[in-house]
């Protein structure tokens, strides 16, 4: 992997977007605060942008594909209007109790970006809300990984802050605590 560049690898519900419980209407899709700045933080640096999501609502038909394809649209044109384009949007369909490799915190969709999009596992970071998301970053071993304490991150911080290299308020501070990172890597 030569010319692999470096992720971004970002959970999608409670880390980019409001929380919303099996999000099933692409009217409810709500950036969070700071997370378009992030987003564009982490473009600058160099990070490709890569959605990694567990959507246990398939399996539960709280959704279908379809829905689920126009809820990412509206994502996508969400983030356009403030100058953000994701390179990828990874999802795994199946539920918790599915044997798949694909549900975080197991490797399986950072690993098929990794192949489709050309990217440098060791060089990124992982950055969500939730121990699920930072168990992803250290199963891929990501040079780092954030947990922030947007969506369910709060709760989850006596669970995942012992996994997580950082912890922060929310995405745009994220990218700040890996920029500081990137420019003093010792």
């Amino acid at each position: 992997m030569s010319g692999a560049r470096r992720a971004a690898f970002l959970d999608r519900d409670g880390t980019i977007n409001v929380e919303r419980n099996y999000l099933s209407d692409p009217a409810e899709m709500a950036l969070l605060p700071g997370a378009a700045a992030g987003l564009r933080r982490l473009r600058e640096m160099g990070y490709a942008l890569v959605v990694l999501t567990n959507q246990s609502g398939l399996a539960r038909g709280y959704f279908t594909a379809e829905r689920l394809a126009e809820i990412h649209a509206r994502l996508r044109e969400l983030l356009a209007a403030e100058g953000v384009e994701l390179d990828g949007v990874y999802v795994c369909p199946h539920g918790p109790d599915d044997d798949c490799g694909c549900r975080k915190p197991l490797p399986g969709l950072a690993l098929a970006a990794a192949d489709e999009l050309d990217l440098d596992l060791a060089a990124s970071v992982m950055i969500g809300d939730k121990a699920a998301d930072v168990g992803l970053g250290r199963a891929i071993g990501a040079r780092a990984t954030i947990l922030v304490r947007t969506g369910h991150g709060a709760a989850e911080e006596a669970k995942a802050a012992p996994l997580a290299d950082c912890v922060a308020d929310d995405l745009d501070a994220a990218a700040a605590w890996i920029a500081a990172r990137d420019a003093n890597p010792g």
